[in-house]
């Protein structure tokens, strides 16, 4: 199986956001403010309200999306998530921390666990890889759509189906717009 492009007819929102336009392919949104996804780690709060444009999908796959943001506040995010449930989820992408773009992944398992890599030259746009091969997650980063670079490995659940997509989150801002380009979902 393998759709390229936004992703397909019947995807749908959870929580959708505010404004967002699909044209060709390329999925621009302009997020809610006070929207993100985490789990009990560091201050003991659930959040789970961000914008997640997804289908659901059984066994194995890789998902793949380049990801351009107006990052403006801290912990302003896009990228790929899977989701089984309100506890077990991954969400990864771009994220700004202290003013510095991040490779960032977030797994969570009742907790969350986060995981960041600097980007010190703020690239204009990011590739994000997230592949699911039985009961193992694997995310990955490229400059160019090419070459990746592996950033978090992880358990998650073989139970199916989940749910694949887009995300994005303005947890602490007022949003931020951000595209979505090259979108594809591939089964081995």
């Amino acid at each position: 199986m393998q759709q390229a492009g936004a992703p397909p007819h019947g995807s749908e929102w959870l929580y959708p956001p505010p404004d967002w336009h699909d044209s060709d392919g390329v999925i621009r949104v302009r997020t809610a403010p006070k929207t993100d996804y985490w789990r009990k780690t560091h201050e003991n709060f659930i959040a789970h309200n961000g914008h997640f444009y997804y289908q659901p999908i059984t066994g194995d796959f890789t998902a793949r999306v380049q990801v351009q943001g107006d990052y403006a506040a801290q912990y302003d995010q896009a990228g790929l998530m899977i989701r089984l449930d309100d506890a077990h989820w991954l969400k990864c992408g771009v994220e700004l921390l202290d003013g510095v773009q991040q490779a960032s992944a977030v797994l969570t398992r009742d907790f969350s666990d986060w995981s960041v890599v600097a980007l010190p030259d703020a690239p204009a746009a990011l590739w994000f890889e997230l592949r699911r091969i039985g009961y193992t997650l694997y995310v990955a980063y490229s400059l160019d759509g090419e070459r990746y670079t592996l950033i978090r490995q992880g358990y998650f659940p073989a139970d199916d189906p989940v749910q694949v997509g887009l995300m994005c989150c303005a947890p602490s801002g007022d949003g931020f717009s951000v595209t979505f380009s090259g979108y594809t979902l591939t089964q081995p």
